[in-house]
């Protein structure tokens, strides 16, 4: 995303989503279930779990140090069983799948690094101070918030994930008998001027039971869910609408395609509209600033585009492993800023602590809230109660950008 993309008349901009099905996030779900596990039982568990998937079997590994006990195989079980794979028809079936755990402890060279920041080793701060637990790891994570939507979610992934929500949801109460639970959306918008203004295509891979017409399935497919979703404003005669193109999808799940957690890390963040620092979520505690800082800067940019101090807001923030403080803050605003990137980069100093120990106090990530993101987006989440979408600092931004507008 460039400051020319809001100059440009014409363009288009397409994201995709996924169901629950899809093997990838079947295994970011066991992976968030895993991490759940934990917490439940041991708020202070570090968590670094992947999940690998194929024909008949899922393999749990990683590096867990904690003080709850995991059962993993009912765990694995019951996820996959939620999820609907309940069949050897389906592709897949939780009760009879093979499940294999490869778990070691958190290597001792980084847990140093998180026990005690650097700070805390060079005597710069107090040992006491709870906020001063190091990164786990290296990296920069961006956040992203604009106006297109209600959730400031921009609105091709919006559409995406609202469209293969639709899709589980026709699925589990019956609507369409024959759809099984692997599936895609894929959704392009025609911008103007940085503002989208009408849905040019919709793509749907469902997967379905054999022996359904083709016909019937498209059919369902629109009027069930297509038409269920999309804003009629934004629909017009020239939609182009394409449902299961290659005319078949009855191999899904693990054996249609391998699983493995972190595969959709665009689908989990902003479809693409903005950037990405290449560490994705699920199975990891909040130690690790792939999770917490890409949560806190979204929480960041969230809440500058609500204060109305831009229309799209991108944030990065970059880490060291072992070091409390953010190496580095930086803004982009696509030149809709209402003032200078760098005052409300003061702003940001002011009023958010981006040390990992300080985000996981003030957005409470020693909780089991986590697997319910693995599908449908970590971000703009308006079904779930999601602390980094919340905006509880909203009146003292405003207030703080209204003196500078008055000191201006």
């Amino acid at each position: 995303m460039t400051t020319s993309f809001m100059a440009s008349p014409r363009l288009m901009f397409t994201s995709e989503s996924v169901t629950e099905g899809h093997p990838d996030k079947l295994c970011d779900q066991l992976s968030d279930a895993v991490l759940d596990a934990c917490l439940s039982q041991d708020p202070l568990s570090r968590v670094s779990c992947e999940v690998a998937s194929k024909t008949g079997f899922v393999m749990f590994l990683g590096e867990i140090t904690s003080q709850a006990q995991v059962n993993f195989d009912e765990l694995a079980r019951k996820v996959i069983l939620d999820v609907g794979y309940d069949s050897g028809a389906k592709g897949f079936d939780g009760r009879t799948c093979a499940v294999q755990v490869a778990i070691a402890s958190q290597s001792p060279d980084i847990a140093q690094g998180v026990n005690r920041a650097l700070e805390v080793r060079t005597g710069e701060v107090s040992d006491e101070e709870v906020e001063t637990i190091g990164a786990g790891d290296q990296g920069m994570m961006f956040g992203y918030a604009c106006t297109e939507t209600p959730t400031l979610m921009p609105m091709p992934i919006y559409l995406a994930h609202r469209l293969a929500r639709r899709m589980a949801e026709v699925r589990r109460s019956g609507q369409l008998p024959w759809m099984r639970p692997d599936g895609k959306s894929q959704v392009t918008v025609q911008y103007e001027y940085g503002r989208p203004v009408r849905v040019d295509t919709v793509l749907i891979s469902a997967q379905h039971a054999p022996d359904v017409p083709l016909s019937e399935i498209e059919a369902g497919i629109r009027q069930q869910v297509i038409l269920e979703v999309l804003p009629e404003h934004m629909v017009d005669r020239e939609l182009k609408v394409y449902v299961n193109p290659t005319g078949r999808f009855v191999i899904g799940g693990p054996l249609g395609d391998s699983g493995l957690t972190g595969r959709k890390i665009i689908v989990d963040t902003y479809g693409g509209m903005g950037r990405h620092g290449g560490g994705c979520f699920s199975g990891k505690d909040a130690t690790k600033v792939d999770r917490s800082g890409a949560y806190a800067a979204r929480w960041v940019a969230k809440h500058i585009v609500a204060a109305g101090l831009a229309d799209r807001c991108e944030i990065q923030i970059a880490y060291a492993i072992g070091i409390a403080h953010p190496l580095s803050i930086n803004l982009e605003t696509f030149g809709t800023g209402q003032l200078d990137d760098g005052q409300i980069v003061e702003i940001i100093h002011e009023h958010f602590d981006l040390r990992p120990g300080a985000i996981i106090r003030d957005l409470g990530l020693r909780r089991p809230i986590f697997q319910p993101t693995a599908c449908y987006g970590h971000f703009g989440r308006d079904d779930l109660d999601l602390p980094w979408e919340r905006l509880d600092r909203l009146e003292s931004i405003q207030a703080a950008a209204g003196v500078l507008v008055e000191q201006a």
